[in-house]
């Protein structure tokens, strides 16, 4: 890569990427923006995504305070204004990570498949539809360097303790999908953070943590994983009479993970359960996928995955801003998620 080629990436990222500290510039104490990255907000854009209220709400910073925070982010920032043009060339940053089949990559993107980086992705299906191996796959292929894309770690939150720690899917899986891709073993599993989550709060936290690792290791953390989403939203809320908390739960949780998306320029994998809709009895199939329309518009891309014959599963795009709907057919193998055999 070119050194012009570096510094226009460079000036790419900085426009999604600022860092909070840059505020000392423009007269804002250094604890009172310790105390803003401790709430989880690390750049300016962060600032500026947060209402007033969420950050009054941040312990030792006043109303005053965030008014002088917000109008420094905001001069930092300029009008906020662009054209399409503009902002398509800013957009440039955004990088692909490849599932693993080509097949799928395909209906991902036409000419550079596979997972755009911010935005959050979503895979959902019944159980042994291919979800968590798929999850497996793109931890290991996010490592792998391309033309305009250097490779990178994965973090993984893992509410249904199958992801990386259970008798059916373990680090030896993706010894065997490291394998495949003549990658160094050990290292692909270096590079995989992962965390056992346990309740909604608990996720709702370790987001803010994962933003914390990100910041810290910037440009290093290329993919987050959240496998799967409304698992612990479905156990934590009980009932239509919990249904509204449930869904405010988790609107904040999607708004903060379309923030670091964003912000860190991370693709984010999130995988989703299905439920028998009740009153759907005379549909062709009467399963939806958990989270209604909270989670539909929070997600870029929704892909439903089905089961084929045999170890084959069948990809559909089921909702994307810049995808049509079409359908891929993909194996589940040994060294991971393949293009299906005729």
């Amino acid at each position: 890569m070119s050194r012009q080629q570096c510094e226009s990436e460079e000036e790419v990222e900085e426009f999604f990427f600022q860092d909070i500290e840059i505020l000392q510039e423009h007269g804002i104490n250094s604890t009172d923006i310790q105390k803003i990255k401790k709430a989880g907000i690390y750049t300016i854009g962060g600032v500026l995504t947060n209402t007033k209220k969420q950050l009054c709400n941040i312990k030792g910073i006043s109303e005053a305070k965030v008014d002088k925070v917000k109008e420094a982010a905001t001069k930092l920032c300029g009008n906020g204004f662009l054209t399409a043009l503009e902002y398509g060339e800013k957009r440039k940053s955004v990088f692909k990570v490849s599932t693993g089949s080509k097949e799928l990559d395909t209906i991902l993107g036409v000419f550079s498949g596979g997972i755009e980086s911010m935005s959050i992705t979503e895979f959902f299906g019944e159980f042994r539809t291919g979800k968590t191996q798929i999850m497996h796959t793109i931890c290991a292929t996010c490592q792998i360097p391309g033309d305009d894309y250097e490779g990178g770690k994965a973090l993984v939150l893992d509410t249904e303790y199958l992801s990386l720690n259970s008798s059916n899917s373990r680090p030896d899986r993706l010894r065997a999908i490291a394998e495949r891709f003549d990658l160094d073993e050990d290292e692909v599993l270096t590079n995989v953070a992962y965390r056992r989550v346990y309740n909604s709060e608990h996720l709702a936290t370790s987001i803010i943590e994962a933003a914390g690792e990100f910041y810290e290791e910037h440009r290093i953390y290329k993919l987050l994983i959240i496998d799967s989403l409304t698992h612990p939203f479905r156990t934590d809320f009980c009932g239509r009479g919990e249904l509204a908390d449930r869904q405010q739960k988790l609107g904040q949780v999607l708004s903060r993970l379309q923030k670091v998306a964003e912000e860190f320029n991370m693709a984010i994998v999130i995988t989703n359960q299905m439920v028998s809709d009740p009153g759907g009895n005379f549909q062709a199939d009467p399963k939806k996928p958990i989270g209604g329309h909270i989670l539909a518009h929070a997600s870029t891309n929704r892909i439903s995955l089905r089961k084929g014959r045999g170890e084959t599963r069948i990809a559909k795009i089921y909702d994307s801003p810049d995808r049509a709907e079409s359908e891929a057919m993909f194996a589940i193998t040994e060294g991971g998620i393949a293009d299906a055999k005729e």
